[in-house]
């Protein structure tokens, strides 16, 4: 049972590794689907703003406020806006808005995948001389790829303003004096690698729920488990990247 369970963990492994090499193949390869990607792209960034947005602020608010007390104790309430915007700068923002985005848009795009594969759209659409593998996943996995860091961006500065906020909700910090003490505080070396990695978050969302999409069963409990999937992996997924990450900047800056 162990041995099956094994097998067939390594044998998507490289079902997944296959997928991801036909990505970079398709992609190269000329008539690029500006249309749909661009419809993609305002799909993905447009429609996931708001939640996005509304997290983002909250985050900020409820660290800020959490954080207060433990830095009264201490007698270092001064530093609250340094250690609030390096923790949501360096991982809190770009984690939690993948995460978001791994369960908004890889189900969104499992599920719509699944549908088109178990109705045989993606099959009419071969037939036809279109390249499905192109029009739908390259311009998805793409769109990702570009969208997930645009609304980390704008996460970053919302939650930071939440901050600003939560910092003013039981003392009074000034809206210079906040913000001077953020890009005081904030390095290149914290900016850089926290927007770096949020590529390979949305280049893992869009792999992962395009796969599954892909690959989904006959019926809708088929689809209905592509969009589970690709939701479970692809927030799994984004934990060990940021693990990753964290190593090779933590050795990085050893150096």
């Amino acid at each position: 049972m162990q041995s099956n369970a094994l097998y067939a963990f390594f044998d998507e492994i490289g079902d997944i590794t296959r997928f991801t090499g036909k990505f970079f193949i398709e992609l190269f390869k000329s008539r690029f689907e500006l249309k749909e990607f661009l419809r993609q792209c305002f799909y993905i960034g447009n429609k996931s703003f708001g939640l996005v947005a509304i997290t983002a602020f909250i985050m900020g608010l409820v660290i800020t406020i959490q954080s207060r007390p433990t830095l009264v104790e201490f007698g270092a309430e001064a530093w609250l806006p340094k250690m609030v915007s390096v923790s949501l700068i360096r991982e809190i923002a770009p984690v939690i808005t993948a995460l978001i985005c791994a369960g908004k848009i890889g189900s969104g795009i499992g599920a719509e995948l699944g549908s088109m594969k178990v109705t045989e759209q993606i099959d009419a659409m071969d037939v036809s001389g279109t390249n499905p593998y192109k029009y739908l996943v390259v311009t998805r996995v793409m769109a990702t790829t570009l969208m997930i860091p645009v609304l980390v961006t704008l996460a970053d500065a919302i939650s930071l303003y939440g901050a600003y906020l939560g910092a003013n909700i039981r003392g009074i910090v000034s809206w210079d004096l906040f913000w001077s003490q953020v890009f005081d505080t904030i390095v290149y070396s914290d900016l850089f690698p926290s927007i770096l990695k949020t590529y390979f978050f949305g280049f893992i969302i869009g792999i992962i729920g395009c796969y599954k999409g892909f690959n989904s069963k006959k019926g809708t409990e088929g689809v209905g488990q592509s969009a589970n999937s690709a939701v479970v992996i692809s927030s799994l997924l984004v934990f060990v990247i940021d693990l990753l990450a964290v190593q090779i900047t933590d050795v990085l800056n050893l150096n």
